[in-house]
């Protein structure tokens, strides 16, 4: 698909083309992706997703070690004034981690345009497909992987983007280990790019269109 050609047909969850075609907005699957943005908004996640509670013990820290554990002079070996000492095993740790605030801010702005690069990068490499709204009654993962296997990307890592939030098919489709299901206003730069396909139900698309256009 390229940039003069920027409609998709709609599949239905048989595998079979729906006959309707839709247009992906321009402004959306068609800037020019930048780079950079979409380094910073992946950074900002995956350091933000860190808790940042990792600590060790150091001199100060360790019990024990209040007596000297022999005189100073005398025994022909080093001297030494406590066992917490960090050459010493079972001592302090120099210089160990600490616990730290990790979270880095990332604005609205710069989120939004890097989702915008990612759309992008996804509509060039032809990794986008529209699929027609659909419900499932239980929540069976065999449902679920009837849909992919019926469009033939059962193989590959999919993010599936829905217009609002479906309990039945969140629980279907979570013991699929490479297919990762969100709702089309909470996608993130990193889920984006993180999948082989970009599976979208039709009217998620204008909840994209929505949520990465709003200023």
């Amino acid at each position: 698909m390229n940039g003069k050609d920027m409609e998709l047909g709609v599949y239905k969850i048989d595998g079979m083309l729906s006959g309707k075609s839709v247009a992906l907005p321009e402004e959306v699957f068609s800037i020019e992706p930048n780079d950079h943005l979409i380094y910073q908004a992946v950074r900002c996640q995956m350091t933000n997703s860190r808790q940042g509670t990792v600590a060790t013990k150091n001199r100060a820290m360790v019990r024990g070690g209040g007596r000297k554990p022999w005189r100073q002079k005398g025994r022909g070996t080093a001297r030494a004034g406590t066992i917490r000492s960090p050459i010493w095993v079972g001592g302090g740790r120099t210089f160990g981690p600490q616990p730290r605030d990790l979270k880095m801010k990332f604005t609205k702005k710069m989120k939004r345009q890097a989702r915008l690069s990612a759309y992008s990068y996804k509509a060039k490499q032809d990794e986008v497909m529209l699929v027609e709204d659909f419900q499932i009654e239980k929540p069976k993962t065999r449902e679920i992987h009837q849909i992919l296997k019926n469009l033939n990307i059962d193989h590959k890592k999919i993010l599936l983007l829905t217009t609002e939030y479906d309990g039945n098919i969140v629980r279907a489709g979570r013991n699929i280990p490479n297919l990762i299901i969100c709702q089309a206003a909470d996608a993130s730069t990193y889920d984006i790019l993180n999948c082989d396909m970009l599976l979208i139900q039709q009217d998620a698309l204008n909840k994209i269109t929505e949520v990465c256009t709003i200023r």
